[in-house]
């Protein structure tokens, strides 16, 4: 233990050299920081978490220091930091106690959206469209646009869809259930940070075999019709996935991965697109307004239609800006490092963040602040992106 004293005294003569300074901290007041773990579980409870980490930097600051289960840890929603977070390769990498081993996945963007558009418009009709009464009743949305967007990513992944949304007793609304389960186990392990085992259970490893089962499944028959086909067809992500990865668990791995991703931003951002239309129904009308002149009674979609549909796309960036797909993301620091601001009297100092502290950046709360996007900042306008934003 002697070389600690050493690092410490290393980590010091590193903040002198950048001229940093401390950020303002929240503040403890039981031992070891157990009671921010406290507060934490108890708003996601009451489904409050976002709303509370909100309110710690306009109350604190829009960086922070705050000490969770005995470790120091950095919080922050100023944009240069979130920046220098996302793009200091050499400093900071993402972070999770539960991490995958290191593969590189890069796909052209060419390459998902012609897989994207694919057969898009149709799978749309039969997954969801077909879904809703036509009695003009309430309908629950959101479950759909999950098993939608489950349904659409499978088949992107692996050329066939598992058909979710086709009866209960389909093995793909057993996969959707036992996925959204290990999801949130997942979530309440990855907010213990190096505590993660203290949440486990047969629950979850239950759910975690059959998500990998269904996978490997669909893994196996994906390379049985490559092989009765003698070639890849080209069309499947699988494909490109595979090419590049040289071990069956690293490639489970990385379609759980981009299955994780595409399922719940899709949906999500779906879901609170509805959401904000049906209590706007001035944005509601203009939007019908400008895809019925732009679309009319066409029955395909392209990509170049979709260009022409500006006020669409000033809508989503309003639901994505209230609404981000990953409101809260950590990056651990793999080596002493800084973020630019934040530190001293005026905040505007660097911040020291030594080898193992993690960062953590909110970009829900950042999304809300009226130095950014002005006084109604907490108001669903599309228009503001018409406007000059600081």
């Amino acid at each position: 233990m002697a070389y600690l004293p050493r690092i410490a005294e290393s980590d010091r003569k590193f903040g002198i050299l950048h001229g940093c300074a401390n950020p303002p901290r929240l503040q403890n007041w039981w031992p070891w920081g157990i009671d921010r773990l406290i507060q934490i579980w108890t708003a996601d409870s009451e489904q409050l978490l976002l709303d509370l980490f909100t309110f710690h930097f306009s109350d604190c600051g829009n960086t922070l220091e705050q000490k969770f289960l005995g470790t120091i840890a950095f919080g922050t929603t100023d944009p240069e930091n979130v920046e220098a977070v996302l793009t200091n390769t050499k400093g900071l990498y993402n972070a999770s106690p539960i991490r995958l081993k290191s593969h590189k996945l890069t796909i052209s963007s060419r390459f998902w959206l012609r897989a994207a558009a694919k057969d898009l418009l149709s799978l749309l009709r039969r997954c969801l469209l077909r879904q809703i009464p036509g009695d003009g009743g309430e309908v629950d949305l959101q479950p759909l646009f999950f098993r939608l967007t489950l349904e659409t990513t499978t088949e992107f992944l692996f050329g066939k869809s598992i058909a979710s949304m086709r009866s209960a007793e389909f093995k793909g609304q057993k996969f959707a259930k036992d996925f959204g389960n290990d999801q949130r186990y997942v979530m309440q392990r990855f907010r213990l940070l190096d505590l993660y085992w203290l949440i486990d259970g047969p629950n979850f490893w239950r759910s975690c075999t059959s998500v990998h089962q269904l996978i490997e499944g669909m893994i196996e028959a994906r390379v049985r019709d490559n092989l009765d086909s003698g070639e890849k067809d080209g069309q499947c992500v699988f494909d490109s996935i595979a090419e590049g990865l040289s071990t069956r668990e690293s490639l489970r791995g990385q379609l759980l991965n981009v299955l994780l991703a595409s399922r719940d931003t899709t949906a999500c951002l779906l879901s609170w697109t509805f959401f904000c239309l049906a209590q706007h129904p001035n944005v509601l009308s203009r939007l019908n307004g400008e895809i019925a002149t732009i679309v009319g009674n066409e029955d395909d979609m392209t990509r170049d239609t979709l260009k022409k549909m500006t006020y669409l796309d000033k809508v989503l960036r309003e639901v994505l800006r209230l609404y981000p797909s990953v409101p809260v993301n950590t990056r651990t620091a793999h080596k002493t490092t800084i973020l630019p601001t934040g530190g001293g009297k005026n905040r505007d100092k660097p911040v020291v963040v030594r080898k193992g502290q993690n960062v953590a950046f909110c970009v829900y709360a950042m999304h809300r602040r009226e130095d950014l996007y002005g006084p109604d900042a907490h108001v669903f306008r599309p228009e503001r992106w018409d406007e000059d934003l600081p």
